[in-house]
This record gives structure tokens, sequence and C-alpha cells, in this order.
């Protein structure tokens, strides 16, 4: 089975009002050198990292311990950990000290002064990069939905946004983000590689933000464009899906067949819908690129990779934690739904807070 890791970006909130803390330094300070633990583009917030592993399971259990640790850490550096895309609440962020992140802000400014934002990134191993660009070619489409149900930013600078995941419209401006057309080679993806770092416009290739890209230090795609999931069972079942995906699109390529040649403009606009709609509304459905209900959308997800979540023994976990998120909403849905409870945006933190780590 291919080996599946991930990478969770969650944010440091004061217990009290709920306001982002800059106190990452802290914490990082207090964890052993072996921690999953890292600093991030700012002192606001961290990252953990799982190490790969085969089995759902166990991935289960390394996000849990990573979670559980870095929970520990933020409350004995008196603050909470809370897995949150944007900060519900207004918030001034502060660079992390290092010397490329303040290249990112001298060349980039407000873009990258403001981006204190949560992500999950997921990394399925595949055997060569000839496979890892077949697999990107195949997968664009789909992403989108794995956007929708990751969705949990709501909220920026104590306003609703009117996007269940805003953290996607803020992460796309940057000039190197988002969907790419299909490199039909490896020797064509290094190729557009070069072209962009050509231009001197990115520091460097660590800012090849596309939604999905190959590795640059592991043998894996790497599928940037969720947000971090409020609660641990969704990153899981955002693992498994991901992970058919990519199995799904290695055999279609070793069959021969062709990716779907839609242009990033569509697949932007699919991009942009998911953002906006989430799980709450419509969709533009993949195989028709017409609007379908979120549930029709994430649905017809799961069936295209059913066969390869069945020779993983996935599909059981699947089924289960798509049917739990879909009657008890995204990390959005949970936000706004506690926010029309109380009318208290600090709430809305506590109770994140809450869902994080249970």
């Amino acid at each position: 089975m291919r080996s599946v890791g991930v990478e969770e970006e969650l944010l440091l909130v004061d217990p009290h009002s709920g306001e982002p803390r800059a106190v990452s330094g802290t914490v990082l300070a207090m964890a052993p050198d072996d921690s999953a633990l890292e600093k991030e583009l700012h002192r606001e917030q961290l990252e953990i990292a799982t190490r790969p592993t085969t089995l759902m399971e166990d991935l289960a259990a390394e996000v849990a311990r990573w979670r559980g640790e870095a929970a520990h850490r933020a409350r004995v550096a008196g603050t909470e950990l809370v897995a949150l895309a944007t900060s519900p609440l207004p918030v001034t962020p502060s660079l992390s000290v290092d010397e490329r992140y303040e290249r990112l802000q001298e060349e980039f400014g407000l873009t990258a002064q403001e981006q204190l934002t949560c992500g999950c990134h997921i990394h399925v191993s595949v055997e060569s990069d000839d496979e890892g660009v077949a697999v990107l070619d195949r997968i664009r489409a789909w992403l989108p939905a794995l956007l929708a149900l990751s969705a949990n930013s709501p909220f920026w600078q104590g306003k609703d946004s009117c996007y269940s995941s805003y953290r996607s419209r803020v992460w796309n401006r940057w000039p190197s983000a988002g969907p790419v057309e299909p490199f039909g080679c490896a020797a064509n993806y290094h190729r557009q590689v070069g072209a962009l770092l050509a231009t001197e416009t990115l520091l460097d290739e660590g800012m090849i933000y596309f939604d999905a890209r190959l590795s640059r230090r592991y043998p894996t795609v790497e599928i940037r464009v969720a947000d971090v999931c409020l609660q641990p069972d969704d990153t899981v079942l955002l693992a498994a899906l991901t992970r058919g995906l990519v199995e799904t699109a290695a055999r279609a390529w070793r069959a021969g067949e062709p990716p779907d040649p839609a242009g990033v403009g569509l697949l932007r606009l699919a991009s942009w819908r998911a953002g906006r709609s989430g799980l709450s509304g419509r969709l533009v459905h993949p195989l028709t690129w017409t609007p379908a209900p979120a549930e029709a959308v994430v649905r017809a997800l799961l069936d295209h990779v059913t066969e390869a979540l069945e020779d993983t023994g996935d599909l059981v976990l699947a089924k289960e934690r798509l049917d739990t998120l879909m009657d008890r909403g995204n990390g959005a849905r949970v936000q706004r739904e506690q926010l029309r409870r109380t009318g208290d945006l600090r709430s809305v933190v506590e109770e994140c807070i809450r869902r994080t780590a249970p």
C-alpha cells in the first residue's frame, strides 16, 4: 500500500479572549528534539507532521498524539491549540524569526503579512516522478471536493467572510498558488518549475504553491488544497480519500486513460465555488462541469475511489466518517452554528479548542 503522511498547521490562542498569541517560539523551545512540532510563517501558529504510515488506524493515532502533544505544550505556555484555518477574531500577525520569512515579507508585503492561515497537506507515496506527475494530471478535477469537505475558515478579522473556506481565497494571493494545466510527463513538470523560478519572482522552489505538487523532500505527491480540519477524524477521512485518489489516478495512467483536459480557468472557478459553498450549497461536479448539490459531488468522489479504498481496507472507514461529517458538518458549519447559538466569536474559538484534541 502507498504510505500517507499529514502536515497540519494550527493556531495558538489566548485561553480567555480567543485571540491568536505569538508564542510559537516558547512552545517549540519546550518540545523535545524528536518532536513533530515545527514553526510556521507566523508566531501565532505551528505545524505538526506525522510519520508516513500505510494504515489509517496508525495515522489516526499519529494525528491524535501530535495534536495532544502540541495542545499540552501550548497550555504550558499559557495558550490553547485550535485547529482553525483562519482566526475568527481580529489579529495582527507577527512574522516568525527566519531569514526566508523576512525575505517573503520584503518581497510580497501584505500577502505575507496577512497570511495567518492554516492548511492541511497530505503526502502520498509514488514510485517515480513520472507516476507522480501522471497522478497530478488526473486528480485536478477532484481537488475542489477535498477543499469543500475540509472548509474550516468562515471568519476573517472578526467578520463572516460569506465563504466556507476564506483561507483558500487568502492563499491564492500568492503568484504560484492554485490549479495548473496537465503536464503530461515529469520532464514537462520540471521544465515548468524551472520556468517559474527563472522569472525570479519566487524566492525558491519551496514557493511552488500548486494545489498539488511533487514533494521536494520525499518520494510523494503533496496535496495542499485543504483547510486544516477542525476534528482529527476528518483529517483521517481526508487522508483516506486522498490516498484513494492517488491510487485511482495511477491505475488510470497505467491503463492508458487520459486526464481530464479541463483548463485552469474552469478549475479555478470550481475551486472558488468550493471555497464559497463548502458543504452547504452547490459545487461544480467534476464529471459534468455543471452545478450539483455538494453532497452529490462528495458522494461521487467516494464512488470514484471506491475500488482503491476496498483494496486498502479503508472503504468502511471512509463511508462511516463521511456520513458523520455530512451529518455534523465541516468546521465552517460548526463555527457558524456556534455563533448563531451564542452570538460570541470567543465562544466559537472555545468550542473549536474542545474539538481540536479531544
